[in-house]
């Protein structure tokens, strides 16, 4: 019976997902900021005016299409809680004309950031949540070549020199790593904000388009509402464990031809949020033109 009512608010959450900005052929549309909000671990001045899918659990992400347990994992080691219970997170995403706004909240049994053999680029050793970003989007298969992105925010609140991380690609060059510029990026974390456990966590960061997205595409132009970037969330959990856990959402892995189609639109005009349980699904209605039929 537990069983059938995870697989049930799965299920819902899914459906629902599509009134969250998907569009049925999986097209993401992410809101534009009508105020650039203060970057201080605090999402509730734009959270609601972002584009957000949901809770995510491992459980969810089995009912997905790009689930594979190979890569989709998470790793349950001696004494931590149950696997439903290891991690559970609602991602953020929005836009204005010079920055991404990504957000995060994080419920986590375990905070590890500790990497036996640490390098600054092995994030995917350590609790890090990454979104992988293609700007301009193309349907060319590629994996961290030009138009590449990662922006990687390791779960360290000491903050260390590698704590937000880029990896990209860039003309004729790939897998090019390298610490997020300080002019590119802000970034703040809350551990433990809701006083339930140390590893629970609330991220938020803005990342400068001009100094990121330009220098991996010399195609890149400032953002318009229209245009069409790819996008994937990676999660990394490791919890003590070898190659860390992992959450991969909206595509497959490095291959930027896995990752969704991701829209910049407008700013929304109005929000209805419903609760299914797992968490709170939220459906957006878009600002449009006299005629235009809104994309769903």
């Amino acid at each position: 019976m537990r069983l059938l009512s995870r697989v049930l608010l799965a299920g819902l959450l899914l459906a629902g997902s599509r009134l969250a900005g998907w569009s049925e052929e999986g097209i993401i549309q992410v809101p534009r900021l009508a105020q650039p909000p203060v970057i201080d671990g605090d999402l509730s001045e734009w959270k609601d005016w972002a584009f957000t899918d949901g809770d995510w659990t491992m459980d969810r992400l089995r009912l997905t299409p790009w689930f594979d347990p190979e890569v989709n994992r998470l790793t349950v080691e001696a004494g931590e809680s149950p696997l439903e219970e290891d991690l559970r997170s609602t991602y953020y995403i929005a836009w204005d004309e010079e920055y991404l706004y990504l957000g995060a909240e994080v419920h986590d049994n375990i905070n590890d950031v500790v990497d036996p053999a640490h390098e600054d680029k092995r994030w995917y050793y350590k609790d890090c949540v990454c979104w992988f970003i293609e700007a301009p989007g193309d349907k060319t298969s590629e994996s961290f070549r030009q138009g590449d992105n990662a922006f990687c925010f390791v779960i360290d609140s000491s903050r260390p020199s590698y704590g937000a991380w880029w990896r990209h690609g860039a003309e004729g060059r790939r897998y090019l790593e390298e610490p997020l510029p300080g002019e590119a990026v802000e970034y703040q974390l809350r551990l433990n904000p809701w006083g339930e456990s140390k590893g629970d966590f609330v991220l938020e960061a803005r990342v400068k388009m001009a100094a990121t997205l330009a220098k991996s595409d010399p195609n890149w132009t400032p953002p318009r509402p229209g245009d069409v970037y790819r996008l994937e969330i990676v999660h990394t959990d490791p919890d003590g464990g070898d190659y860390g856990g992992h959450f991969l959402i909206y595509g497959g892995g490095d291959d930027d031809a896995t990752w969704a189609e991701m829209v910049l639109g407008n700013e929304i005009e109005r929000t209805a949020v419903r609760g299914y349980g797992w968490g709170m699904i939220k459906a957006e209605v878009w600002p449009r033109a006299a005629g235009e039929v809104p994309q769903r």
